[in-house]
C-alpha cells in the first residue's frame, strides 16, 4: 500500500503531510518555504528539509500540487484542458523522480476566447467533491485571486478567475479610501460587511460603489474602523454579482475560516446556501489522484 506524501507547495507557503489510505491526515508540517523564498536549483533541499525523513520508506510516493509546478517553481507541470476529472489529472502528472516524485498539473480553460488557469484549486475542488459526496456543484475559492468553478458528472468542467481579494489590496492600501482607514483591518464588522455586498449588488460597477466607502466616512454614516469590512463587502459583493447565482442554490465554499465566513454572510443575503470546506479538502484530493494511479506505477 503506498506511502502517500502530499504537499501543498504555494508561492507563499508550504504544507506537507502524511496520508493513510483512507485520507486520514498521520502527521502534517509546514514552512514558511513558498516558490518566491526558493533559489534556482534550492527545491530538492527544501522538499528534503520538509519530508525527506518520510520519503526513506520503500513505498512512498510523493504528490505536490500549487505553484512549485509552475514555470517558477521546481518542474514546470504542463495544464491539463478542461473539462477534467481525477483520472485526467493523475495521467498528466509531471514525475520529478520517477515512481517517487511528481507535480500535479494544473487547469486551463476557454472563457470567450480568454484563456484561464488554476493551479492548486483543482486538487482543494477534487478533495471537497470526496468529502462532501458531491459530483455536481458550484464551488468558490476565496482568495487574493478567488476561483469560481463548475463541476459536471465529477469533472471540472468550466472555471473563471476574480482577482478580488488584489483589488481589495490595491483600494485599501493604494487609493483615496486608504486615508479615511485605520491601519488593520481588525475583527469583522459583520453589518458593515452586509451592507457593502448590498450595495455592490445593486450598484451598477465597483468604479461607482468604490466611491461610496470615502463618502459614508466623510459624512459621518460608518465609523472609521468599520470601513475595511464594508470594503470586502463591496469587492465580494461585486464578485458574487457576476456569477448570475439563483437564489434556493448551493455553493461550496473551500477556505480558511475567516474567508469562508465572509462569502457565507454574502451568499446568504442571496439566498444561497453554503457548504463549507477548509484546508483538508487539499489532502484528500492528493489521495484521490493517487488511488487513480496503477499499482507497479
Amino acid at each position: 500500500m503506498t506511502n502517500l506524501i502530499a504537499l501543498d507547495w504555494g508561492t507563499s507557503s508550504l504544507r506537507a503531510a502524511r496520508l493513510a489510505d483512507d485520507g486520514l491526515v498521520l502527521e502534517e508540517r509546514s514552512l514558511p518555504r513558498g516558490i518566491l523564498t526558493v533559489a534556482p536549483g534550492g527545491f530538492p533541499q527544501v522538499f528534503e528539509e520538509i519530508c525527506g525523513d518520510w520519503m526513506h520508506a520503500a513505498d512512498a510516493l510523493a504528490l505536490i500540487c500549487g505553484m512549485a509546478g509552475s514555470r517558477q517553481g521546481w518542474v514546470e507541470a504542463a495544464y491539463c484542458a478542461c473539462p477534467a476529472g481525477f483520472a485526467d489529472v493523475a495521467t498528466r502528472l509531471t514525475w520529478v523522480e520517477p515512481g517517487r516524485i511528481a507535480m500535479v498539473p494544473g487547469l486551463t480553460c476557454d472563457n470567450e476566447g480568454v484563456p484561464d488557469v488554476i493551479r492548486g484549486e483543482e486538487t482543494q475542488i477534487f478533495g471537497a467533491l470526496e468529502l462532501l459526496g458531491l459530483d455536481e456543484a458550484t464551488l468558490v475559492l476565496p482568495g487574493t485571486h478567488s476561483k469560481w468553478a463548475r463541476v459536471t458528472a465529477g469533472r471540472i468542467a468550466r472555471f473563471s478567475t476574480f482577482m478580488t481579494g488584489e483589488f481589495y489590496a490595491l483600494l485599501r492600501q493604494h487609493s483615496i479610501l486608504a486615508r479615511t482607514m485605520p491601519d488593520v483591518d481588525g475583527d469583522l464588522d459583520e453589518a458593515a460587511f452586509e451592507r457593502g455586498v448590498g450595495h455592490a449588488l445593486h450598484s451598477s460597477t465597483l468604479l461607482h460603489s468604490a466611491f461610496s466607502a470615502r463618502t459614508l466616512a466623510l459624512f459621518g454614516r460608518l465609523p472609521a474602523d468599520a470601513l475595511p469590512s464594508y470594503l470586502s463587502g463591496l469587492v465580494i459583493g461585486e464578485e458574487l454579482g457576476a456569477q448570475h447565482l439563483a437564489g434556493g442554490e448551493d455553493v461550496v465554499v473551500i477556505g480558511s475560516e475567516a474567508l469562508t465566513r465572509r462569502y457565507e454572510l454574502a451568499l446568504r443575503l442571496l439566498g444561497i446556501t453554503a457548504q463549507r470546506a477548509g484546508s483538508e479538502a487539499t489532502w484528500r484530493g492528493l489521495r484521490a489522484i493517487a488511488s487513480t494511479l496503477r499499482s507497479g506505477r
